[in-house]
């Protein structure tokens, strides 16, 4: 590989443009994840589409169930037409069915496209984490992957500031029709988004991956050995060779009570805080806080993770977490709960982030996606339930044990995740890394 000062600098720009393309794309799931919980108390105070409470949560869930099956559907797919493909399908995915949404007529219309919705918005995730694996410098990939999340959290506060300025007038389902625009982003990444290099070399294309790592400076992943490309199930196999299935187990157990405990406090934040009296401009600040201390948290922990290992920070990180939200349960001043919610955001969005980092880096190449879009996946039926459990006691007027269940769920995942570290230190990595 060149190392010509030129190159290098050509090199560099051009792996900043499949970051920041990938950093689009997940801005745009972001918006669209976040928007529900956005706009739920409009549609629960106008009682649109004759909604209740316990509908609501159903409805969240039914988003976070389509994830759980895209994430689990991405990474075979991606494994084996690649992610570059599949990260446009998913774009186009969740943006039409955000259109979809815009236009029902009832709540079993809007359901269906929430879930096909969530369908997209899985399987992008982990995709994306993938690619931009790839592409990250040497010892730089957790911060690369914490630096691609904070998209996600950019996008949870545009999707406030559309409740805000353009649901009030114009209604709730404004705010779907402008989830519709990321339609416009695809013809972008089809021009512009190169393909994996993992992938090119699981597939063979040694030559055409060789090509793309020269122009991009960095390095040529390996290809995988003993394995043909593109077997079916033998990538979700090697997930349980030998004793790699308790590790596997652990993150995903991990993944399910960290995914629950996201998409529950995404879902019901804003609703919550405004059963706690406050105005609806003061509860959507609390979701601007929110995603502000995720963005943080995703620099901080991708850093920390870098420098002492992911799933150390993500335990530790979760372990605040757990504090924090069962802290939002108590009634506080003002200006305290806002410190609250923004330093949960921070420890609570990484922590479950640092999660896929550390499945991600301890991947082989050929085998990442999988692992991940699994990972990710498996979680997302924690993911499923968290939305329909806030919604459960929000119907029975136990809005307060709402924080306290979610608070168990941090401190499981705090267990999980605590004892796969203790297994990495004791054991060798389950996978070499890639970079």
């Amino acid at each position: 590989m060149s190392s010509s000062p030129a190159l290098s600098a050509r090199g560099s720009r051009l792996a900043l443009l499949v970051v920041g393309l990938c950093w689009l794309a997940v801005l745009f799931d972001g918006l669209d994840m976040f928007v529900y919980g956005s706009v739920l108390p409009h549609m629960l105070e106008e009682k649109a589409l004759g909604i209740t409470s316990g509908q609501a949560g159903d409805l969240g869930s039914y988003a976070t169930f389509g994830m759980l099956v895209g994430a689990l559907a991405a990474g075979t797919i991606a494994d084996r037409i690649g992610r570059k493909k599949l990260m446009v399908s998913c774009v186009a995915l969740f943006s039409l069915a955000s259109g979809l949404c815009a236009i029902a007529g009832s709540v079993a219309v809007f359901g269906l496209g929430r879930t096909l919705a969530g369908i997209g918005l899985g399987g992008l995730l982990p995709t994306a984490i993938s690619m931009v694996s790839d592409y990250a410098p040497r010892g730089r990939a957790a911060i690369t992957i914490g630096l691609l999340m904070t998209a996600h959290h950019a996008g949870g506060i545009l999707s406030a500031y559309v409740a805000l300025w353009i649901v009030e007038p114009l209604g709730w389902r404004s705010a779907f029709w402008v989830c519709v625009m990321p339609l416009l982003f695809v013809p972008v990444l089809l021009r512009f988004l190169p393909e994996s290099l993992g992938f090119l070399v699981a597939q063979g294309r040694t030559e055409e991956a060789r090509t793309l790592a020269d122009r991009y400076d960095v390095e040529l992943p390996a290809a995988p050995a003993d394995k043909p490309a593109g077997a079916r199930w033998e990538n979700l196999a090697n997930l349980f060779r030998g004793r790699e299935w308790v590790q596997t187990l652990l993150y995903w157990l991990a993944s399910f009570g960290g995914l629950l405990l996201v998409y529950g406090v995404a879902t019901w934040l804003p609703t919550l805080m405004r059963g706690e009296g406050y105005e609806l401009g003061s509860a959507l600040t609390f979701v601007v806080l929110f995603n502000l201390g995720g963005i943080v948290g995703m620099l901080v922990a991708g850093r920390a993770s870098d420098r002492f290992g992911a799933p150390r920070i993500s335990a530790i990180w979760f372990a605040v977490t757990a504090c924090g939200v069962f802290l939002l349960s108590v009634h506080m001043p003002l200006t305290v709960t806002f410190v609250v919610v923004f330093l949960t955001g921070v420890f609570l969005n990484s922590a479950q982030t640092m999660i896929y980092a550390t499945v991600s880096i301890g991947s082989a190449p050929a085998n990442r996606a999988t692992a991940v879009g699994w990972t990710s996946g498996m979680g997302r039926f924690g993911a499923v339930f968290g939305p329909w459990l806030g919604g459960q006691l929000l119907a029975a007027d136990r809005a307060d044990w709402g924080f306290t269940a979610f608070a168990i769920a941090g401190f499981s995942s705090m267990v999980f995740i605590g004892i796969a570290a203790l297994r990495t230190t004791a054991t060798s990595p389950r996978v070499a890394p890639a970079h």
